[in-house]
């Protein structure tokens, strides 16, 4: 189940409340009077076997009992009785229930749950307050207050949250479109929930109160969706490190569980606040304030003292201050006195009147290169705060979305405080607070881009997986979990990673020197052992070796040490290879794991023998391309020595995100990988080289497409074949696709444009385009025909609901290639994969005038019949798809 009947939860059309009560300390009571007071304009109805009335409406005893069928039931009553009457719902019609009651049993839980399947009946809880829609008037809960309407959603899974929320909007004047307790979310959860609230029309943001997320991959597709459309924020509760398990590579040390959550959430385009005055405040932003395109602030104040605060918080937030242009500083000087900051911060001086407040804002609004604007007033007795906020409201109303304000003081400042209120002016208690509202919107926006980025591809090869597979079979077949260096490195070779190349001989110093007689210059021996993981921190590495006899007394050396320090190790032989000489290059980690909650994630960041105590990394969850794999990168302290210094050239990045995108393509095609460590990674101005490996393998197969919370493209669906005497391939659309699917349209005339869209055509816009081609394979899909020339030739697109019971499609070719048979291959192509999806149902809308797609689909056996919405201008095709074993599972 996922959207199916929310509307139902949310908007439902008649309400029936069961455990409703007239015994003040029930929950039903309070239940029962906020839905009676809450202005809900449909049929409610009390549910109570013991009362035959109920404050001055008549009381039901049961379901089948009631003058009509309930969208929404809402229960109140003991554990005991949800299963039975969701069962009586669910056969009544009832398609929506909140389970209020508390302290079911996981038997008690998993029988309301079979009972409510069955007839598609949908369940908020069990244990939560209940949920609001404040533009219906509907109040399904037992909060102390209700809600004013208005544009923003809270999903939280703590109902005093909630509450506690609830208590602080109304005192704000700020409303809400829906208020949603998840509870323990037995069937209804935050995917489903941002489903429907990226379509609800009186959402306009999503805000979520986030404890555990039991379904990855569909909470981060249904969030990469919702917040491609509006913004999403997100208070996750667990920061602290207990309950992070000890790991033996320094990936799993370093790659704790709410740095991957930090990292999925920015994957899905989201912002996160770190607490609940910072949702608080996210909340006021987004109701008041629209993010500026511009990075900077300008500050506009009375006093120097709130401007010098304002600056020191935006240098520790790192906020930039605008830099007036020469335009805006002659504006100002000619209606501020002489002795004004001449800078930014703007100081007006305190002795400001109106005038000179409502001089200066109009100054900075015409200034494009102001940006966002901070004002911030500090009472005086020479001019009233309270005249200041009435001179100035319609001016900043009049440009809505520019304007932070901040009125210092407490009783006098309370006026003009409230008039800012009353105008929609976002309004904070503290300089700091509104710069961290704006700094919040910052990284919101950054989120946003990186959501939408277009990427570069990726010039690494394909790897080799038939020797990689031989690799991990053989590994696992000994019985051994860790590769040895020797090993590791030629898996790392087999995805065109760079390594040191190096020979495996066993652990004696004679074969060590034998294998050091054919190799020039100074080496490198290191011992071989599954028991000496960190094998510099045991005397395991010797460098600058010179000639064999040099190497034979290290390698006896080191076995006499390890005999002492270590004498359980198994030992299964040294390494000889040639000392690389890269000065100049920097030293990095690379790391792979699984994390429990969200599958296999990435690691990059500063290496070397101290990785742990510099502990500058980041993480991300593949699969990556170069645009995600350099966002990585640019989330380190380290990449500012990647980008040279002191005479030291910058190092080559593509290089870094080509080996952090094999990696991700490992843990996709190796699902046995459960931990990766390539440190030190050397980089520098000639490329990327891989100095030392470590791999653990798992016969649990922790990795793999299967475990992936987001879904790597698909390889599997590309084809080739020949079309027209000409070889032709069909592969899913890519994210790097975007400028050849702009030449794709731009090859299409007007005419067949408005075919496929049904509007008149115009040039897509980057974020149209993105939208296009950077789909989500989860829950769509667009095969693309590309020729010789990589040039695209056709597209074909599937769109799943999250049901997965019915896609819609769409089909567009190239002008001068349309009736010669490529429609037909991309849609057969649609059908197959739907068939393998498992989805029943594919329908579609068409023009009645597109004569073409009409006989296409006739001939593919689709259903045609008008469009009931506009019968003389479009038709509905439909066909139903029977199942296949899909090459996805």
């Amino acid at each position: 189940m996922t959207q199916r009947h929310l509307d139902r939860l949310l908007r439902p059309s008649a309400v029936a409340v069961f455990g409703a009560s007239d015994k003040p300390e029930r929950v039903g009571t309070t239940v029962w009077r906020n839905l009676k007071a809450g202005g809900f304009a449909g049929p409610l109805a009390p549910v109570n076997p013991r009362l035959n009335t109920l404050d001055g409406e008549r009381c039901y005893p049961r379901v089948s009992a009631l003058p009509f069928t309930p969208d929404l039931a809402v229960l109140c009553t003991p554990p005991a009785t949800v299963a039975g009457l969701v069962a009586e719902l669910g056969a009544a019609g009832t398609r929506a229930a909140i389970v209020i009651t508390a302290g079911l049993t996981p038997a008690q839980k998993q029988s309301a749950l079979d009972a409510a399947r069955p007839h598609g009946l949908r369940l908020l809880g069990p244990n939560c307050i209940g949920l609001l829609s404040p533009h219906l008037g509907l109040n399904a809960s037992f909060t102390q207050a209700n809600a004013r309407p208005g544009s923003l959603a809270l999903v939280s899974q703590s109902g005093a949250l909630l509450t506690a929320l609830l208590d602080w909007a109304n005192g704000q004047g700020i409303g809400f479109s829906h208020l949603v307790s998840l509870g323990e979310h037995l069937d209804v959860d935050f995917g489903d929930l941002l489903d429907h609230l990226a379509l609800d029309p009186h959402t306009r943001a999503i805000l979520l109160y986030i404890e555990s997320i039991s379904s990855p991959r569909k909470f981060m597709s249904a969030a990469r969706a919702a917040a491609r459309v509006k913004p999403v924020i997100v208070v996750k509760a667990g920061r602290a490190a207990a309950g992070q398990r000890a790991a033996a590579s320094h990936t799993g040390a370093l790659a704790g569980e709410d740095i991957v959550i930090d990292a999925a959430i920015r994957r899905a385009g989201m912002l996160r606040v770190d607490t609940l005055k910072e949702l608080f405040i996210a909340a006021q932003t987004l109701a008041r304030f629209r993010d500026p395109t511009s990075p900077a602030l300008t500050v506009m104040t009375n006093g120097g003292g709130a401007g010098v605060l304002v600056a020191d918080a935006a240098s520790s937030l790192g906020v930039p201050l605008a830099e007036p242009g020469p335009v805006l500083m002659q504006r100002l000087k000619a209606v501020l006195p002489a002795n004004w900051s001449r800078g930014n911060p703007i100081d007006i001086i305190g002795d400001a009147p109106p005038q000179r407040y409502v001089d200066t804002l109009q100054a900075l609004f015409d200034a494009p290169e102001a940006g966002a604007i901070l004002f911030a007033q500090a009472p005086t007795a020479i001019a009233s705060s309270t005249a200041i906020a009435q001179a100035c409201a319609p001016l900043i109303a009049a440009h809505p979305g520019r304007v932070l304000s901040c009125w210092l003081g407490g009783e006098t400042a309370a006026p003009a405080r409230q008039a800012f209120e009353q105008a929609g002016i976002a309004g904070y208690d503290t300089p700091e607070e509104a710069v961290r509202a704006f700094s919040l919107m910052q990284t919101y926006r950054r989120n946003q881009v990186a959501l939408r980025e277009t990427p570069a591809a990726s010039t690494i090869a394909a790897p080799d997986r038939a020797a990689a597979r031989r690799l991990v079979d053989a590994a696992l077949a000994d019985g051994r979990e860790w590769l040895n260096e020797v090993e590791a490195k030629a898996l790392l070779s087999a995805y065109g990673i760079a390594v040191v190349p190096g020979a495996q001989v066993p652990a004696t110093p004679d074969a060590a020197a034998q294998a050091a007689s054919g190799m020039r210059g100074a080496l490198v021996l290191k011992i071989l052992s599954p028991d000496l993981l960190h094998k510099s921190d045991v005397g395991g590495v010797r460098l600058g070796l010179v000639g064999p006899e040099a190497v034979r007394q290290a390698a006896q050396q080191m076995l006499d040490s390890l005999a002492h320090s270590h004498p359980q190790a198994r030992l299964q032989g040294f390494s000889v290879q040639a000392l690389v000489q890269r000065p100049l290059a920097q030293e990095l980690i690379v790391g792979a794991h699984v994390d429990p909650i969200f599958g296999p994630v990435l690691l990059f960041g500063h290496g070397g023998v101290a990785v742990e105590v510099l502990a500058d990394r980041a993480v991300a969850l593949p699969p990556l391309n170069r645009a995600l794999a350099r966002d990585l990168i640019d989330r380190t302290r380290v990449r500012r020595l990647l980008a040279g210094f002191r005479g030291r050239p910058p190092a080559d990045l593509d290089a870094i995100a080509d080996v952090l995108i094999a990696v991700a393509r490992m843990l996709a095609d190796l699902p046995e990988l459960a931990e990766l460590d390539i440190n030190p990674l050397w980089a520098d101005a000639q490329g990327a080289l891989a100095l030392d490996g470590r791999i653990r393998l798992s016969p649990a197969k922790p990795a793999g497409v299967a475990h992936f919370a987001i879904r790597p493209y698909p390889d599997e669906w590309e084809s080739r074949l020949a079309w027209q005497g000409q070889p032709l391939l069909l592969r899913p659309i890519r994210p790097e696709d975007e400028a050849a699917h702009q030449a794709f349209l731009d090859a299409v005339t007007p005419d067949d444009l408005r075919l496929r869209f049904f509007q008149a055509p115009h040039r897509l816009s980057h974020d149209e385009l993105a939208r296009l081609t950077q789909i989500d394979y989860e829950r769509e899909m667009a095969f693309i025909a590309v020729d010789a020339a990589q040039q695209t030739l056709g597209v074909a697109r599937l769109v799943r609901d999250p049901d997965n019971t019915e896609a819609e499609f769409a089909v567009l070719v190239r002008s001068d290639l349309q009736g010669r048979g490529l429609g037909r291959l991309l849609m057969q192509r649609l059908l197959d994969y739907a068939a393998a999806r498992g989805t029943q149902r594919i329908v579609g809308d068409v023009l009645r005038e597109n004569h073409g797609m009409l006989g296409l689909v006739k001939a593919l056996g689709f259903e045609v019949r008008a469009d009931a919405h506009d019968p003389a201008h479009v038709v509905r095709v439909t066909r139903t798809v029977r199942p296949t074993l899909s090459p996805l599972d």
